[in-house]
């Protein structure tokens, strides 16, 4: 199976498979990728993932997309439902819930996040699997946190992602923040996630306009077999796109 991954914005993605499309928090898509896959493929049904309200990963705008698509909207459940026709298809989200029965013959399941909303992992049913992060990450700051405030934060990362492997442990893509702003350790929850997983195709995201460092791959603490097992990507100009055969 071929897949086509094309990034839009901050944390912004859309994945094309040959049953779908999934378009994961999209906030801002300055190349109108969106618009232009959907025309050329009316067929084809689409599922918007969104894992929480901030608003650079939630843009209202996804429920006016996709008019004449079958569609799909799998949302956290920090949502405000005001925001949503009572006529939308949507599948509310919280930590632990399971959305089947989706087009493409689906399943989402919703694990927790270290900042607001969940993460997500889209399982097929050849086991074909992605996951999303959301804003999931060792949230610490250098230059403005204490060692202890810093070792909480990779403690309550590390209890997410041990929760997320009671369940799984292998990926073939996976999206998750690099963001530079959090200084000199800015991949270090990448790190930790890449040598927890075997992720066979990683996208740093979330990187505030900096992709200089959070693309610098070689500098990436990793075990040698992640390493190994991992191929990583640096989509950062909206509108890029890979095809990835898997």
């Amino acid at each position: 199976m071929t897949t086509k991954v094309t990034y839009l914005d901050n944390s912004g993605f859309i994945v094309e498979t040959d049953s779908l499309f999934l378009v994961f928090d999209y906030w801002r898509d300055p190349a109108h990728k969106v618009v232009k896959s959907l025309e050329h493929q009316p067929d084809k049904p689409v599922i918007f993932l969104v894992s929480h309200n901030h608003r650079d990963h939630f843009n209202p705008e996804i429920f006016n997309l996709g008019q004449n698509h079958r569609r799909v909207f799998v949302l956290s459940n920090d949502i405000a439902s005001n925001k949503i026709r009572s006529d939308m298809p949507v599948e509310w989200m919280s930590a632990g819930d399971i959305a089947e029965n989706l087009p493409g013959d689906i399943t989402i399941h919703a694990y927790g996040s270290t900042d607001a909303g969940v993460s997500y992992v889209v399982q097929f049913k050849d086991g074909f699997t992605i996951f999303h992060a959301g804003d999931l990450n060792n949230w610490h700051w250098d230059e403005e946190n204490t060692e202890s405030e810093a070792r909480k934060a990779k403690e309550h990362f590390t209890n997410v992602i041990n929760r997320i492997a009671d369940d799984r442990h292998m990926f073939d893509i996976a999206f998750f923040p690099v963001d530079t702003r959090q200084g000199e350790n800015c991949a270090s929850g990448a790190e930790q996630f890449l040598d927890k997983f075997e992720v066979h195709n990683f996208f740093p995201m979330h990187f505030n306009g900096d992709f200089g460092r959070a693309c610098d791959f070689e500098e990436y603490k990793l075990s040698d077999a992640a390493a190994r097992r991992s191929t990583l990507y640096c989509l950062h100009k909206p509108g890029q796109s890979i095809e990835i055969k898997l």
